[in-house]
């Protein structure tokens, strides 16, 4: 059996790791780079093996640094089953297909006002090879086992990341397994606490906060001190957010404010089409998180909900105080950048920033303190407040990844640790020798292992 990390190695996107086995091949998660452009260009980049020959590819959840690359990977010959959780299926069409769009709409941009340094700028991939991916999917649910092959089975648990996401326990040549993807807190705002795997020979764990513990400050303090001050001083507040998950924990918490006579009465407005319809998705999975459909009905009410761009432009021109929730997260495309070329220039402004923010992006300058930021190949002075409140990210912390390690019933062979920057997956690797004496490996991109 070998195993070869394509992506989401020494870095926090584009995970992509390749099993063989038995003349098998499995891809787990076909993510997207992000981030700096030595990374982003990767994603232009042939895989070491021809996509026509992988089999499946079991996807852990629906953000774009986990599923972003599969249009490309069907384009270039992929023919195989993508198997995934109801929850994940829905959200990895909103986020391809917004994905695309995006990527169609800032090439047609970047040719019309030549700022690309390519003779003709192009797009990742198209609406209509986006749309290509959605007959691959099939469906399974947590908890019971898949056959992909009659030595080779998979069984799929809640991670708690965001809605549908889970950790993948893989049975093959009599060994376990475990990849962890994303793994959320064990005191997140909406979802479940993660399941702890019991057994495992080894593991794929992700690092994204291995050298880092959330702050225990008050979420809902901190946003609303933010809110009122910026209002009090006549400002906008905008909040760029992970279109899934996290726009609706930020609703949640910032409805419990409203009802609790906390905020002003001014606009609260949701700027994200994908986040709009992963809406539905909440209303539609239940058991997938904490929230009681009255409050999910009674929280909605409380947001003016946009999708047609007239609305943002007539939004963007409102001179009231108001908050503005838009994806992206990492302030990488989407429509928060509309509100950030007019107000990230005002002084009145305050950005909050709430969940990671990788290498290379807007939102990682932003929070290094920018003096100006690139926007549509134009530059703008950063004169608004920029804030940061961790205690919103959906990634858990140091304690957390240790803490999902705690129920293993044998010592693995190897933990392998991903989906981390370099810092985070030394402190986290230390961390695991100490606390559990396990064999850590952190590979370089594009390194093999036979096992």
């Amino acid at each position: 059996m070998k195993i070869k990390f394509i992506g989401g190695a020494g870095t926090v996107t584009g995970s992509k790791t390749l099993i063989e086995s038995n003349g098998i091949r499995i891809l787990i998660d076909c993510g997207q780079f992000q981030g700096v452009k030595t990374l982003r260009e990767l994603n232009w980049e042939l895989l070491p093996v021809l996509p026509s020959t992988i089999d499946f590819v079991l996807l852990t959840h629906g953000h774009l640094d986990h599923c972003g690359w599969l249009p490309r990977l069907v384009n270039q010959g992929f023919k195989g089953k993508i198997y995934c959780t109801s929850p994940t299926k829905d959200i990895a069409k909103l986020i391809l297909l917004d994905s695309a769009k995006i990527q169609e709409e800032e090439a047609n941009k970047a040719n019309k006002e030549h700022y690309s340094k390519h003779e003709i700028a192009e797009p990742l991939y198209t609406v209509l090879q986006a749309e290509k991916v959605l007959p691959h999917f099939r469906v399974i649910k947590p908890n019971e086992q898949i056959v992909l092959d009659p030595e080779i089975t998979a069984v799929f648990s809640n991670s708690g990341h965001i809605i549908g996401a889970c950790s993948i326990e893989l049975c093959l040549e009599n060994k376990i397994l475990v990849f962890s993807g994303d793994i959320g807190r064990d005191n997140d705002v909406l979802m479940y606490p993660p399941t702890k795997p019991v057994r495992g020979d080894y593991i794929f764990l992700e690092s994204t906060y291995g050298d880092r513990l959330h702050p225990q400050t008050d979420v809902k303090e901190e946003l609303e001190k933010y809110i009122n001050n910026t209002v009090n001083n006549g400002g906008t507040i905008i909040i760029p957010s992970f279109a899934v998950e996290r726009a609706q924990s930020v609703m949640y918490l910032l409805w419990q404010l409203k009802v609790e006579g906390r905020i002003p009465e001014i606009p609260y407005v949701i700027d994200t089409p994908m986040g709009i319809s992963a809406l539905e998705i909440f209303a539609n999975n239940q058991k997938w998180h904490k929230l009681p459909e009255q409050e999910y009905v009674a929280m909605c009410a409380m947001f003016t909900l946009i999708s047609d761009y007239s609305e943002t432009i007539e939004t963007i021109y409102n001179k009231q105080p108001k908050v503005i929730i838009a994806a992206s997260g990492m302030i990488t495309g989407g429509r928060v950048l509309s509100y950030l070329e007019r107000y990230i220039g005002m002084p009145e402004t305050t950005v909050i920033i709430i969940g990671y923010q990788a290498e290379g992006t807007r939102g990682r300058k932003l929070l290094e303190g920018a003096s100006d930021i690139k926007i549509y190949g134009k530059q703008y002075e950063v004169k608004a407040n920029i804030n940061e409140i961790e205690g919103l990210s959906a990634h858990g912390d140091q304690n957390d990844l240790l803490n999902w390690l705690s129920q293993l019933q044998n010592k693995p062979s190897k933990v392998f640790l991903v989906h981390g920057e370099n810092e985070a997956l030394k402190v986290l690797s230390e961390k695991i020798n100490e606390k559990y004496h396990f064999e850590c490996i952190i590979p370089l991109m594009g390194q093999e292992f036979d096992l």
